[in-house]
């Protein structure tokens, strides 16, 4: 991995910019944050670092970067270059950028780490500079010039170390907060509603933009979409089913989990009569609805063998306008290998009827295992536009490919070191201080990852459609399983990790568990446990913000 990068696809003044920042950071390490173009604005004036290096343990460079040809004379600095000969004070601005930084820390009422260790640079990444070079303001070891670029971070290193009488270097938790405070944005309790509201609209906005992906796939008829946490999948599903019904095709829209086959039923209820799928729900009520006796929850020999083997049967037994023209499946990973016959079964034309499928392997966690049995054609969506970038950071190491994170900033995500055994009341405790923070109940979910919590016990012996109601209800916040919420989000998760049944899953089910979230994610549980099961990466992600607290 190479160091992380704000924002993600920043503006760049000049190519020489750009040159100086892609060569930088290849080799930084994955702990190290670049800030590009930041402004810094007061009553007196208005400047733009253009670079800023954050690096736990070394420093914090402030970088000046000017491209063209540049040299020094007579004490004065010159740029020529694209048909101009102009003065420049590239020193003067890193330093001034390196005391605005200061500055503007000093008064931010999210950073309480003090006076950072703090230095300024000056690359000039298309000049090459003699290495007998001297400047009375600029030594040789703060001037990166063209010949310097495979070694910049080096370079950046061993500048902020040579630095003498200053503070020390920011930790990991410092360099979380100083991203946070530059590029965060806090949540004023009187504004929460509103602020959720435009966060809601925002992510909406980006998910549709996915539909031109579905623009560019009309006319094939089997495709694959594969898709990591985020990346609008589900509103993708919906709207190519609610594209075929327009096209007068008789459309299932289906998935395995109840929780998300309600989500997907009340979607489509808000579509125009002609949009609506003939089918909406799981892949065994359709079966069900069929005529093939329910079984038990507990059964999986019924589930996985007897209900896929009748349901073929049945299809084939259907008049022809009882069965599809198109079939849409959500969250297809959760389907077993034998299910897949039933599928191909119910389409009018089981040999090229359209089939839609919208996956993500790394959020396969259940026991079975199972890939459809017919050839379809593999798209990638390849950004996550639903989470902020805080969330997005904690389980991009645990998708089973690199997005880029377009869900803008947000809050810093908060872990309660916690014994597995007492996850779940810290999650309580958490859940309560968000309700007091003036979080509404319907936006808070409280997750579990290994038994249930006693709330969602007490619910669910009420049946699994009451269960499911109070998903939507709007006087208490939702509890659940994260096996069970695949596919749902809320803008506030609280996810206690209490442990995995089934540790040798338990990466893809703390995946799924920490994507849940759209605007806050606070985690309670045993750092040791995470990190064994999610690795290093996604316990660092958790542990750098310096409010994080312990039981």
């Amino acid at each position: 991995m190479t160091a992380r990068r704000f924002p993600d696809a920043p503006g760049f003044a000049s190519a020489a910019e750009r040159l100086f920042v892609e060569a930088l950071q290849d080799n930084l390490p994955d702990d190290v944050v670049l800030i590009c173009g930041q402004r810094f604005s007061d009553r007196v004036e208005d400047r733009e670092a253009d670079v800023i290096v954050a690096w736990p343990g070394v420093g914090i460079a402030v970088v000046e970067v000017k491209g063209g040809s540049v040299h020094l004379r007579g004490g004065e600095w010159r740029q020529v270059g694209g048909g101009t000969d102009k003065v420049i004070h590239p020193v003067d601005q890193a330093r001034i950028c390196k005391y605005l930084l200061r500055n503007y820390l000093e008064k931010h009422p999210r950073w309480s780490a003090g006076n950072p260790r703090l230095g300024h640079l000056v690359a000039l990444p298309t000049t090459t500079v003699p290495d007998d070079f001297r400047a009375t303001d600029l030594p040789r070891w703060m001037l990166i010039d063209k010949s310097d670029l495979p070694y910049a971070a080096s370079r950046i290193e061993t500048a902020l170390r040579k630095l003498v009488d200053v503070p020390e270097p920011p930790t990991a938790a410092d360099v979380e907060a100083l991203v946070d405070c530059l590029t965060g944005a806090a949540i004023p309790q009187h504004d929460l509603l509103a602020d959720l509201a435009e966060r809601e609209a925002a992510c909406d906005l980006l998910t549709r933009e996915q539909a031109d992906v579905l623009d560019r796939l009309a006319l094939l008829n089997r495709v694959e979409i594969r898709g990591g946490a985020g990346s609008g999948k589900t509103w993708l599903a919906v709207e190519k089913a609610r594209r075929l019904g327009n096209e007068g095709k008789r459309v299932a829209l289906m998935c395995y989990s109840r929780g998300l086959a309600e989500f997907l039923t009340r979607r489509v209820g808000t579509l125009r009569h002609r949009e609506r799928p003939a089918y909406v729900g799981t892949f065994h009520n359709l079966g069900i609805g069929w005529g093939v006796p329910a079984g038990s929850d507990d059964d999986s020999r019924y589930w996985e063998e007897l209900l896929p083997g009748e349901m073929v049967a049945l299809a084939g037994q259907l008049p022809v306008d009882q069965r599809f023209d198109a079939i849409v499946i959500d969250e297809a990973q959760d389907f077993a290998e034998s299910w897949w016959s039933a599928v191909l079964a119910a389409l009018k034309d089981p040999d090229e009827g359209c089939l839609c499928v919208f996956a993500d392997e790394g959020q396969r966690v259940f026991a079975r295992q199972g890939r459809p049995t017919v050839d379809l054609i593999p798209i990638p969506l390849t950004e996550n536009l639903r989470n902020t970038k805080q969330i997005a950071g904690t389980f991009s190491s645990l998708a089973p490919a690199q997005m880029k994170m377009r869900g803008g900033a947000g809050v810093p995500v908060r872990f309660i070191q916690c014994p597995s055994e007492d996850a779940v009341a810290a999650a309580d405790d958490a859940a309560e201080g968000l309700l007091d923070e003036g979080w509404p109940p319907e936006s808070l979910a409280l997750l579990t990852t290994f038994s249930r919590h006693p709330v969602q016990v007490e619910r669910q012996a009420e049946g699994q459609e009451a269960y499911w109601a109070s998903y939507w209800e709007d006087d208490d916040l939702f509890y659940g399983h994260v096996l069970g919420f695949k596919g749902l989000e809320r803008p506030a998760i609280v996810l206690a990790v209490n442990g995995f049944r089934h540790e040798e899953r338990a990466r893809e089910m703390l995946y799924v568990g920490l994507s849940r979230a759209r605007d806050l994610l606070v985690v309670c549980g045993d750092l040791e446990l995470i990190r064994r099961v999610g690795g290093e990466a996604v316990a660092r992600r958790l542990t750098a913000d310096s409010g994080r607290s312990s039981r």
